[in-house]
């Protein structure tokens, strides 16, 4: 079993959140997976972002804005 890093993109509204997560490569069933406790980091940054809890959610990601173009 190994560990690599690997970073997430949670699109929440106007708000973009890289999250840093472990994929782990095992040589079993659903590999590469992510562990139950980056799982919930995933969820409470999403919840953060559709808070608008800005301050909660750049605590555990990197946080952007996104700002649509005009076509």
């Amino acid at each position: 079993m190994s560990v690599r890093h690997h970073k997430k993109l949670v699109h929440e509204g106007k708000y973009l959140a890289e999250v840093d997560v472990e994929l782990i490569d095992a040589d079993t069933g659903w590999a590469p997976y992510i562990s139950l406790d980056d799982a919930y980091k995933l969820d409470d940054v999403r919840d953060a972002l559709r808070r608008g809890d800005i301050k909660a959610a750049s605590n555990m990601a990197k946080i952007f804005i996104l700002t649509p173009l005009a076509a």
